[in-house]
């Protein structure tokens, strides 16, 4: 009856937040495989926070991630803790970015974060997957 709902000790929750992140400049640095190097990245850091990457798409110049998180953290943490580990590793990966910025920045400073209420989890995962993954 409570499928995929977070269940604690003292609360059952299902946090669902639509997190959508830019390049810096809007630059379109992202290719398919890069795509999926961001992927990883987020499933990784998603794991340490004690989230759940639903989805995750993006086209070459932003990602739309759909993460189910618990009360206890807040989003602006989550936010932050994606980008500077998904921009480390990226940079990592593929050592041609550091030219693009001078300061190295891979992400803009802005993010989007809407609350899944909305529309169902099914929709958004299908808007998500509609996103054109560059080559």
């Amino acid at each position: 009856m409570l499928k995929g709902y977070l269940r604690k000790r003292h609360s059952v929750t299902k946090l669902v937040v639509h997190l959508v992140f830019t390049t810096k400049y809007r630059r379109k640095l992202f290719d398919g495989y890069m795509i999926k190097q961001l992927r990883e990245s987020f499933e990784s850091a998603c794991e340490k926070l004690e989230c759940q990457l639903l989805e995750m798409n993006g086209e070459k110049d932003h990602v739309h991630l759909l993460v189910a998180y618990p009360p206890k953290l807040a989003i602006s943490v989550m936010v932050n803790n994606l980008k500077s580990t998904s921009s480390r590793r990226l940079r990592m990966l593929n050592t041609h970015l550091t030219a693009q910025s001078k300061a190295g920045l891979m992400w803009s400073r802005s993010y989007f974060a809407c609350s899944a209420a909305g529309a169902t989890i099914e929709t958004l995962k299908d808007y998500v997957n509609s996103q054109s993954t560059p080559d």
